[in-house]
C-alpha cells in the first residue's frame, strides 16, 4: 500500500502524462505481483462491486470525528469527494497497519457479507490504523469512486516499458473480461499462449475530429467516407461457434442483446467485426435515445425484443478464421468484410455499413450536409492504405461530424463542483421559456475557462434564491449558448425533450434572459 500511495502522490502532482509513466514505471518494477494487478485493475475501472453503502461511510464517519450530520455535509459540500472528506475529518490514524494494496481489497470486499455492525467495526478499524493519504485511498476504494487522470494508454505504454512487450500486445491481453481476484500477473501479461480466450475482444481504434481543411488530407481516391452512426461502438465475435458482444467501455453485453445469439448457427468463418450498434426497425434506424431503451436490460422481454430490434452496421474486419487483420491496409479489410458478407443469411441483423462515391471534397462536403437525413452525425474518413490502430492515434481516421444545434438558455440552478474545482459553482442546469414561465431542460458542465467559472461562482453567492443541498437556485439573469448533437422526445423530462451531449458553447453576455430561446424552437428541431 505504501507504493500504492507513493504513485498515487506523484501521479496526482502532474499533468505530464510522461511523468505519469515514469511513476507507472518504477511502481511496477517494485511492487509485489498481486498489488501490480490490483494497481492496473483499478486505473482500468476494474474495481470491486461496493460493499459498504455511502450512507453508512458518513454516517459512521461523522460519529468518529465527532461532528453533526449538518457539518460534515457542509464540509462535504466544499470539498466534493466523500472519501476526501472522510479523510480529512477523521483524526489522525496510527500508520501501523503494514497490508499490501491486494490485502486491503480483500478487506473491503470481505465486508460485503458481514452484519452492518461488523462492517462499522472493520471500517473503523481501517481508518484507525492508516495514515490520511493511505486511508483516502482506502475510502476511494471501499465506495467505487478511483478515478486517477491515468488513461488505459498510459497503462498499457508504462507496461510496455516494464515488461519490454510491444504496446498493442499489452492491450490486447488487458481487454476482456479477467478477474481481477482470481488471475495471476503472470496469466495475464506474459502467459499469451494460455491468456487468449475465445471471448477476447481488440482494443479499439479511435478517431479524432478533423482539425484542419479538408483538402489537407490530400487526394480523395486516397480516401474512404461512410456515415458516422450515433449508436453503441461495439466488436461482435464468432468464435468456435460462441457469440461475443462487447462494447467500447469492455462490458460483455450478449445477455442485453440476445439477437445475435443466431450467429452460432453461421457454419463459415470466425471473426471479429467492428461496427455500430443500432436499434433498426422497419422504419429503419431509430434515434440513439430508443437504443437506450435496451441499455442496461439483462434480459430484454419479447415485446421490447419485437418493438426495439437491434442490429450491427459493420465497417471493419479484425479478424478472420483466427487471423489478425489489423496490420492490413483498411482496403484489404475492407475488401474480405465484404466477402464475408456475401456469406450470410439474410436474417442476421448485420449490415454492412455503405461507402459513399465521392471524386472531390466538394461533393462530400455536399454529401455530409445530409447527414442527419440518413440518421448519421457526419462522416468517418479512413486511409486507404492504413491499419487498424490501438487507442486514438490522429492520421488514419477522422470524423468529421455536423455542426452542432445550438439554443440560448438562462441558468437557473447551480452547484459545486468536483476535484480541484470544489470550490467553484460548475454544474449548471438551464431552461428556455414556456409562455413566462422558464421550463428546465438540459444539465451542463462543460466549455467555459477557469476565469469564467469564478465569475459565475461570485454570481451564484450574491444572487442565490433558494438551497436544495448542494443545489442552488439563482437569479433568472445569465444567457448560455448550448450546444448539442441530438435531441429527441422525452417523457421523463419536464421539458418534454432529451438532448445528445449538452455542453456550454459560450456565455451570452450580449443577451438578457428574456431573449433566451423559447419550448418552441426546441420542438421545432424535433
Amino acid at each position: 500500500m505504501k507504493l500504492f500511495t507513493e504513485l498515487f502522490r506523484k501521479i496526482d502532482g502532474t499533468t505530464s502524462t510522461t511523468a505519469k509513466t515514469k511513476a507507472l514505471v518504477q511502481f511496477f518494477e517494485k511492487a509485489e505481483d498481486r498489488d501490480k494487478i490490483w494497481a492496473i485493475a483499478l486505473f482500468t475501472h476494474k474495481r470491486p462491486k461496493r460493499s459498504v453503502s455511502t450512507g453508512l461511510l458518513r454516517t459512521w464517519a461523522a460519529k468518529e470525528a465527532s461532528v453533526s450530520d449538518w457539518l460534515f455535509d457542509e464540509c462535504y459540500q466544499m470539498v466534493g469527494d466523500l472519501a476526501e472528506t472522510i479523510a480529512l475529518l477523521l483524526p489522525i490514524g496510527s500508520a501501523d497497519k503494514k497490508n499490501t494494496l491486494d490485502q486491503w481489497v480483500r478487506y473491503i470486499d470481505d465486508l460485503r457479507d458481514q452484519t452492518e455492525e461488523l462492517k462499522e467495526k472493520s471500517v473503523l478499524t481501517a481508518w484507525r490504523s492508516l495514515g490520511q493519504e493511505e486511508r483516502f485511498l482506502f475510502n476511494k476504494i471501499i465506495t467505487g469512486g478511483f478515478r486517477m487522470g491515468v488513461s488505459d494508454r498510459t497503462i498499457t505504454k508504462a507496461l510496455s516499458k516494464n515488461l519490454s512487450i510491444n504496446e498493442n500486445t499489452i492491450a490486447h491481453r488487458l481487454m476482456g473480461n479477467w478477474d481481477p481476484f482470481t488471475v495471476s500477473f503472470s496469466e495475464l501479461l506474459l502467459e499469451a499462449n494460455e491468456n487468449e480466450s475465445n471471448s477476447k475482444p481488440y482494443p479499439f481504434y479511435l478517431a479524432y475530429a478533423l482539425d484542419k481543411e479538408i483538402d489537407l488530407l490530400g487526394t480523395p481516391e486516397d480516401w474512404m467516407a461512410e456515415w458516422k452512426w450515433d449508436g453503441i461502438r461495439s466488436q461482435l465475435i464468432l468464435r468456435n461457434q460462441e457469440v461475443f458482444l462487447w462494447s467500447r467501455g469492455q462490458e460483455l453485453i450478449n445477455q442485453s442483446f440476445p439477437e445475435f445469439e443466431i450467429l452460432k448457427e453461421f457454419e463459415g468463418s470466425s471473426f471479429v467485426i467492428d461496427g455500430e450498434l443500432i436499434v433498426r426497425t422497419e422504419d429503419g434506424i431509430q434515434d440513439f435515445n430508443v437504443l437506450q431503451k435496451r441499455l442496461g436490460r439483462k434480459k430484454p422481454g419479447k415485446k421490447t425484443l419485437k418493438d426495439h430490434p437491434a442490429h450491427i452496421i459493420a465497417y471493419d474486419l479484425l479478424e478472420l478464421e483466427g487471423e489478425d487483420l489489423r496490420h492490413l491496409p483498411q482496403g484489404e479489410r475492407r475488401i474480405k468484410l465484404e466477402k464475408l458478407f456475401t456469406a450470410f443469411p439474410e436474417q442476421f441483423p448485420l449490415s454492412i455499413s455503405p461507402l459513399l462515391n465521392f471524386k472531390s471534397w466538394e461533393e462530400l462536403a455536399e454529401l455530409r450536409s445530409m447527414a442527419r437525413e440518413k440518421k448519421s452525425e457526419g462522416l468517418m474518413l479512413k486511409s486507404v492504405e492504413g491499419t487498424y490502430k490501438t487507442s486514438r492515434k490522429k492520421g488514419d481516421w477522422w470524423k468529421w461530424k455536423l455542426d452542432p444545434y445550438t439554443i440560448d438558455a438562462v441558468m437557473i440552478y447551480a452547484q459545486r463542483g468536483h476535484g480541484r474545482r470544489t470550490s467553484l459553482f460548475t454544474d449548471f442546469t438551464f431552461a428556455v421559456w414556456k409562455g413566462d414561465q422558464l421550463v428546465p431542460f438540459t444539465k451542463a458542465y462543460t466549455g467555459l475557462t477557469d476565469v469564467e467559472f469564478q465569475e459565475i461562482t461570485r454570481f451564484v453567492k450574491k444572487n442565490t434564491l433558494e438551497r436544495f443541498g448542494p443545489v442552488s437556485s439563482v437569479k433568472a439573469e445569465l444567457v448560455f449558448e448550448i450546444a448539442f448533437e441530438g435531441i429527441a422526445k422525452s417523457k421523463r423530462h419536464k421539458s418534454g425533450v432529451a438532448l445528445r451531449f449538452p455542453r456550454i458553447k459560450r456565455w451570452r453576455k450580449d443577451k438578457q434572459a428574456s431573449e433566451a430561446n423559447k419550448i418552441e424552437d426546441l420542438m421545432f428541431l424535433l
